[in-house]
């Protein structure tokens, strides 16, 4: 449990590094050129890694994945999920944007039970409900700018959502190195054409605030599945929910961002509805 604590604390300093970059970054450098160097980066980390894997064992083949059409779908989602969280980090408070973005497992739950015929159980249909309702009291429907913000990061959870089951889908056949490269390689082109018009040459630390991105991007995920060989999926998932009082006090000390009685209401029923979820799964495993 040591171990797994450790590894999350990693996870939670990554997430938490990449949501300050994006902050930084904020209308000096586009979206899409953000994502694009992320991309890069990946992939700078990832080559090595690969080719060394590769040479020291014939057995490993991350670079040729068996399900293209799928990786496709699946960083195209992606894709739009990271544009609308960029997008949001610049026009709304850290901590809204991160309670928001802790729905993906209620929309999880919904398009599993679609496309992958999962079942749905009472518990579950009250999770889901308890993280519709925290979103509608966070977002408070109305039409002025930051209701509009906070849909651009609802639409990126529900982008999250559909990656995730391709994700669950794909990790019966790929590696999940094969998976992060194939996300860098795929989404790198489309980074490009979107801003090549647009291009702002990066100065001084706007370069620093790209490289973690890129690197955090990566150390996020790799911290949680290190922290999952050391502890149970429970255990991983309730210390991430630590990210969200983390962040609110990141914003309250960098930015002077402010609690809302709405927003803090809107926090625990969403994390009350992820622990439902959480004691759902745990029961029937």
């Amino acid at each position: 449990m040591f171990h797994a604590t450790l590894w999350m604390i990693g996870a939670l300093t990554s997430f938490c590094l990449m949501a300050i970059g994006a902050r930084e970054l904020n209308s000096q450098i586009g979206v899409f050129q953000i994502l694009f160097f992320r991309s890069i980066v990946g992939l700078l980390v990832l080559l090595p890694i690969i080719f060394l894997s590769n040479f020291s064992s014939k057995k490993s083949n991350f670079l040729f994945p068996k399900r293209i059409k799928l990786h496709l779908v699946r960083n195209l989602f992606h894709f739009a999920g990271q544009y609308g969280w960029f997008l949001g980090i610049g026009l709304l408070p850290l901590a809204t944007v991160f309670a928001i973005e802790f729905t993906v497992p209620f929309w999880t739950i919904i398009i599993s039970y679609l496309f992958l015929k999962e079942s749905i159980t009472v518990k579950k249909v009250i999770a889901v409900l308890l993280g519709i309702l925290g979103v509608i009291v966070i977002v408070q429907p109305s039409l002025d700018v930051a209701h509009y913000a906070s849909l651009i990061v609802l639409g990126a959870a529900i982008c999250y959502a559909f990656s995730h089951v391709a994700t669950k889908s794909l990790s019966n056949t790929e590696s999940p190195i094969t998976i992060i490269f194939m996300m860098c390689l795929i989404q790198a082109p489309l980074g490009l054409l979107l801003f090549i018009e647009g291009w702002t040459t990066p100065v001084g630390i706007q370069w620093l605030w790209l490289v973690i991105i890129g690197v955090t991007a990566l150390s996020a995920h790799y911290c949680m599945t290190k922290a999952m060989q050391h502890a149970e999926v429970t255990f991983v998932v309730t210390m991430d929910m630590f990210r969200l009082p983390l962040i609110s006090l990141i914003g309250v000390l960098l930015y002077a961002e402010h609690f809302s009685v709405a927003l803090i209401l809107g926090m625990l029923l969403i994390v009350a509805g992820n622990s439902v979820n959480i004691y759902s799964k745990k029961k029937r495993s």
